[in-house]
């Protein structure tokens, strides 16, 4: 399925000779991967096309004219939709050339050579394991020396991933988004030193059932019972109270495999919990603590009578999703962004809104909730169809079709264009040759 990628800024800049440049900012699920001119994509789209030919998606074509400020939001909309559209083919996406090009344009964003470093990270208990990297290190990469260091078997790296989380001072845990495999994460933290991130593991699959495949190897047993401890710790599981007491006695009496097999029947085990926020259902205003997992998102809402109503949305009735963008807060403290799915309640389709800077979090919960349906759908000779259409339109149908079709996107409501100078920057002044 496609990565969250978007252009969320323009700027017009002059070089030293007197021409003049598009740099545009491309971001992934968000937060700020690399800056690139038209041009370096363009090369960069040649390199994988003489690789996989038609496979690779449309390049938004040259302009030979003078480029108005239209030509170039078309343009900036266009190379938004080739990002996402190149990442579909994984064959593509685990290329040299793909990993190459953003290995280089994260370092050359923010000014950091390839040089030996250390760097943190974190387990689900609090505990960090020290390595020694390469600056240029991939995500995929760091995963593997660490999980492999720890004695996990290299078949169940794929079961678990690398997020940028925050603590906070009052014990709770924020979980800010999944490392994407070709990410350099020792220079994603130096440009996400304001949110004082740290890189940590976790599992990634929401289906808590998957967890049997993991309790023969001694190392994944110990990384799934320290997240259980920690998801126990902070709240983010609702055992009753005999479940309690029985968790407690197994702790401990340090039976790990029992005390993993007990809460696999507690509710929310293996969801991901994202911060409180805000939604409209079933009416504006209301706030709520949002759990993904387990083919549900379930919403425990506070109502403006301060009565709560627990809801869940179940994956088999959503039929698409997309994630805006929708500018920056009045104070311009922070970025709000929404997540909204169309959803069968009764027999009819309707728009559920979060607005949540956990967003793109959520939508990728969502897509691994759908992968692995269909991995188990495959397994049981069944048929899921999954869809990823450039847009998603409201339809007039009004029951749950038979299969299963997917959409999902994102949208920019509010667009950036930085200007350095507002008399210098003028779109109609820009030819193609300065690109």
């Amino acid at each position: 399925m496609k990565l969250h990628f978007s252009i969320t800024a323009v700027e017009e800049l002059r070089e030293r000779r007197g021409g003049r440049y598009v740099l545009y900012s491309v971001c992934l699920e968000g937060f700020l991967l690399g800056k690139a001119r038209y041009s370096q994509l363009r090369r960069w789209d040649a390199q994988l096309r003489q690789l996989f030919g038609n496979a690779v998606p449309p390049f938004p074509p040259k302009f030979y004219l003078v480029m108005t400020k239209s030509m170039a939001d078309e343009r900036r909309s266009q190379l938004e939709q080739y990002l996402q559209n190149v990442t579909l083919d994984s064959n593509i996406t685990n290329s040299d050339v793909f990993i190459g090009f953003f290995r280089k344009l994260q370092q050359d964003t923010f000014k950091i050579q390839t040089q030996r470093a250390f760097l943190d990270v974190y387990l689900t208990d609090g505990s960090n394991i020290r390595l020694d990297i390469q600056t240029s290190d991939t995500a995929e990469r760091i995963l593997e020396v660490t999980l492999c260091k720890m004695g996990l078997s290299r078949e169940l790296i794929k079961y678990f991933s690398l997020f940028f989380f925050q603590d906070h001072d009052d014990g709770a845990l924020s979980v800010v988004k999944k490392v994407a495999e070709f990410e350099l994460p020792y220079v994603s933290l130096q440009s996400m030193k304001e949110l004082h991130c740290k890189l940590g593991i976790r599992k990634w699959y929401m289906d808590p059932s998957l967890d049997t495949l993991l309790m023969d190897c001694r190392a994944s047993l110990n990384l799934l019972y320290m997240q259980a401890i920690q998801e126990v710790k902070r709240n983010w599981v609702k055992p009753t109270e005999g479940q309690m007491q029985e968790l407690e006695f197994l702790q401990k009496n340090a039976n790990r495999a029992k005390f993993l097999e007990l809460i696999r029947e507690v509710q929310f085990y293996g969801y991901v919990r994202l911060d409180p926020c805000i939604c409209d259902y079933p009416e504006e205003g209301c706030s709520a603590d949002i759990y993904v997992g387990n083919n549900e998102i379930n919403c425990c809402i506070k109502l403006p009578t301060n009565q709560t109503k627990e809801v869940s949305f179940k994956i088999n009735r959503l039929r698409s999703w997309q994630v805006t963008f929708l500018g920056a807060t009045k104070d311009g403290e922070e970025d709000t962004l929404e997540l909204r799915f169309e959803y069968n309640d009764s027999g009819t389709w309707q728009w559920i809104i979060l607005y949540t800077k956990q967003a793109f979090l959520l939508s990728s919960c969502l897509k691994k909730m759908i992968s692995e349906q269909m991995m188990k759908a495959s397994k049981e000779g069944q048929e899921m169809e999954i869809e990823m259409p450039k847009s998603t339109k409201n339809s007039k149908k009004s029951s749950v079709p038979q299969k299963q079709v997917i959409h999902s996107g994102f949208l920019l409501r509010k667009r950036f264009l930085v200007r350095p100078n507002d008399e210098d920057c003028v779109f109609e002044k820009i030819r193609e040759e300065d690109l």
